[in-house]
């Protein structure tokens, strides 16, 4: 009847009675019991842990492939400026816009002017400076990334003027040179 030898020890001092020992026994059987429930506690907390650490890998996985694409988009930007831009744009006419709150100032031959004005070619930003783009390689741009278009006047040439401006009638040129 008695179960391990520490009770059979315990009975034969004559510290504990068969009550005792009884009542100990079930105890112990209740709290091995309890132990397993314990453990299927314990195994369901572990395969949530497990879910949760997937969850999360998988979270900062599509976060860095989203990075990636990013940066791949980039650089495919950056190389369709490279291969599109136009070469010979030297010149003496000097073009003035604004990058980052900053002026800046290009020289360009008169041709390239006037159509850079008319809205017909662009400024995209380049990695060491700027380049002139037609307008159709920098709508494409604009569509795949913002960022990279600084100068585009054809959206300044389409824009609708207020009917009850006053000053309607005076048109302020963009090719002011002064």
């Amino acid at each position: 009847m008695v179960k391990n030898a520490l009770q059979a020890q315990l009975l034969k001092a004559g510290l504990v009675d068969n009550k005792k020992a009884k009542k100990l026994s079930k105890q112990a059987v209740h709290e091995q019991r309890t132990g397993q429930s314990n453990e299927a506690e314990l195994k369901a907390k572990i395969a949530q842990d497990k879910q949760e650490k997937l969850a999360k890998d998988q979270a900062l996985d599509l976060e860095k492939k989203r990075l990636l694409q990013g940066k791949e988009l980039k650089a495919a930007i950056i190389q369709m400026i490279n291969q599109h831009k136009i070469r010979d744009i030297d010149g003496e006419v000097s073009y003035q816009f604004i990058d980052d709150s900053k002026i800046k100032k290009i020289y360009l031959n008169q041709q390239i002017y006037n159509a850079l004005v008319s809205g017909s070619l662009v400024i995209a930003k380049e990695s060491e400076g700027y380049a002139v783009l037609p307008k159709a390689l920098a709508d494409r741009i604009n569509d795949k990334m913002e960022g990279f278009i600084i100068v585009n006047n054809s959206e300044k040439n389409e824009q609708i003027t207020d009917e009850e401006d006053p000053y309607a009638a005076y048109v302020i040129p963009d090719d002011l040179m002064w």
